[in-house]
């Protein structure tokens, strides 16, 4: 299995503000953190890695300063990691987020599995993970609660996914994207060593 995991380095909610004349976040000067989903993603891709076998990647897309979340990601297990990172990127869109990530994704060659958190904390809008799906044109896995099955062989994915008023049971053909909510797992903490050997990659 070749899964790919989707991060974004967001701003710490307990310290957010607004740039009264261009209405975006300041980022300057506030401390950034993975953003909460997306530890949930990158478990998840190590959980099923454990299973099936297999590597995890890790792509985010922002300023040089983004490679600490990546850090944190190999600190917990990741095979190998990934920055997009240009000038041109600031103030990007979901519509061009999810472009940059899709082409980022078609880098790393032949992948069975992409996974996302369901959304990002300071935009909330839920939109980059299916925009990249529908890009890479990959079976769309949204709300995932649990992934009951992989089978690489037969190319299937079985997973449960959150909807209005309860749950439903959905098979869907790799390749895949999925995103996945807050109950899927726990998130590893990694060990002192991996952290220290992150900090060094």
């Amino acid at each position: 299995m070749n899964i790919v995991v989707c991060i974004k380095q967001v701003p710490d909610t307990a310290d957010v503000r607004i740039d009264p004349v261009t209405n975006t976040l300041v980022r300057e000067g506030v401390p950034s953190i993975v953003n909460p989903f997306d530890e949930f993603a990158v478990e998840e891709a190590l959980k099923i890695k454990e299973q099936c076998g297999g590597t995890v990647t890790v792509i985010t897309m922002g300023p040089p300063q983004a490679t600490e979340v990546l850090r944190t990601a190999l600190a917990m297990g990741a095979d190998q990691v990934a920055l997009l990172s240009d000038r041109s990127f600031a103030g990007a869109d979901t519509l061009a987020t999810s472009y940059t990530l899709s082409k980022g994704i078609e880098k790393v060659g032949a992948v069975d599995l992409v996974i996302t958190g369901k959304q990002a904390i300071d935009g909330d809008t839920a939109q980059v993970g299916p925009g990249i799906a529908v890009r890479l044109g990959f079976t769309q896995l949204t709300y995932v609660s649990k992934v009951a099955s992989v089978n690489p062989e037969q190319g299937t994915i079985v997973v449960e996914r959150l909807i209005d008023g309860g749950k439903e049971v959905v098979e869907g053909r790799l390749p895949a994207l999925m995103t996945v909510v807050k109950d899927i797992n726990k998130p590893r903490q990694p060990s002192i060593l991996k952290m220290k050997k992150a900090r060094n990659a």
